[in-house]
């Protein structure tokens, strides 16, 4: 099963990509980058530049039906870029629309919020997010993991710290879903 990984071309947190990428990996899945323009996307280690990484697919050509999931790293600039992208957010929306399960972490959920998805739903994220996401209509926890069922899986978790915890979580989930 292919799984989509979506990032803003730059300012995605290092580890919150290769470490459930890594994952995906160890499934037997196969992760695709996609992004919002071809080329290279530059992580950061925090604030800091960190490695580049191919792009497989630009969102305008990505469609639902060729994935089994979505994951949402995160980095502040990577969700606070994908947000102004209306077709980044379409896509995000068209995950959810279809019932396909969806994973978040860190400043991620910005997204999940701007493609009006997390209305009823109950996630976790950095706190920061925590009045966005209740302003958008979710039940925001602190808690490491959050699992929402809702009519798509939605997985979501606080940072780096939690990233085990967020991937054995997103890639049990995936694994039963596809």
């Amino acid at each position: 099963m292919r799984i989509a990984f979506l990032t803003a071309p730059e300012g995605v947190e290092q580890i919150e990509l290769t470490d459930p990428w890594q994952a995906v990996m160890d499934t037997g899945d196969t992760p695709r980058l996609i992004s919002t323009r071809t080329g290279r996307v530059q992580a950061f280690k925090h604030l800091d530049k960190a490695d580049t990484f191919p792009v497989d697919q630009v969102v305008a050509d990505a469609s639902v039906d060729e994935y089994g999931g979505l994951v949402l790293p995160g980095g502040v600039a990577n969700p606070d870029a994908l947000r102004l992208d209306e077709k980044a957010v379409a896509l995000v929306k068209a995950f959810f629309d279809a019932g396909k399960p969806v994973a978040a972490i860190c400043h991620a959920p910005w997204t999940l919020v701007e493609a009006d998805v997390v209305r009823g739903r109950t996630l976790t994220s950095w706190p920061s997010l925590r009045t966005d996401i209740r302003n958008a209509g979710g039940t925001w926890v602190d808690e490491q993991v959050m699992i929402d069922s809702g009519p798509n899986v939605l997985i979501t978790s606080r940072k780096p710290d939690d990233l085990k915890a967020f991937c054995e979580a997103f890639t049990a989930e995936f694994t039963e879903k596809g």
